[in-house]
């Protein structure tokens, strides 16, 4: 291996320690608190909340921003094939991929940081997007949108790319942990804690999707 490749080693290293601590952390926090009476079920209300409620027909507003929940769709689309594809590179690298297969999976996962693109473009000039952003909502979406392009690129061009996409790899996964891309483990517990907290209220899952 390379020193780009061992240096992207030693960022998925970094990242999963501090994940696993953010795990940790998460469980010993335990349950919420919750001194209401209980009149629901929790586990009903916990498919309910990965599942149906993520449908934009059942969320708060996502209905009313269909294309933007479609780009997004497809951004974490590409973000989660592209982590996939990091993955499997140190053990095939992109040169031994059949040649339609690469050019496939470099169209797909362009086509995919377009939309990331178009969504850091909304958090641009969008008035109401940029009062509710700050720094760290930029630096995620444009590392995620790169992250994307440079493995498009790097499937293509692997012998001149290759520095540049390991070393754009480790700033990712070196920056995930500490900014909001550390969704991608809070995500969860936030689904968790809504269907406790709805579910222990009766409120979740909604009458017609009881069983």
């Amino acid at each position: 291996m390379n020193w780009y490749q061992y240096l992207s080693l030693i960022a998925l290293a970094i990242f999963i320690v501090v994940m696993l601590w953010h795990f940790i952390r998460l469980i010993r926090l335990g349950n919420p608190k919750d001194l209401s009476k209980k009149s629901g079920n929790i586990a009903q209300a916990e498919a309910y909340s990965f599942t149906v409620a993520m449908s934009p027909t059942n969320k708060e507003s996502a209905y009313l921003h269909i294309p933007s929940f479609t780009a997004g769709i497809f951004f974490h689309i590409g973000v989660f094939l592209s982590i996939a594809l990091f993955l499997v590179f140190f053990f095939f690298p992109p040169e031994n991929f059949p040649h339609w297969i690469k050019m496939t999976l470099s169209v797909m996962i362009a086509i995919c940081a377009v939309f990331g693109f178009s969504l850091f473009v909304k958090r641009l000039i969008v008035r109401k997007m940029r009062e509710l952003s700050n720094l760290d909502d930029y630096l995620s979406n444009f590392l995620a949108t790169v992250f994307q392009l440079c493995t498009a690129l790097f499937l293509l061009m692997e012998n001149t790319f290759a520095p540049y996409y390991y070393v754009l790899v480790s700033i990712l996964l070196l920056y995930m942990p500490i900014g909001k891309l550390k969704h991608v483990l809070y995500f969860f517990a936030a689904r968790y804690h809504l269907g406790f907290f709805y579910g222990w209220r009766n409120a979740w899952p909604p009458k017609k999707y009881k069983n």
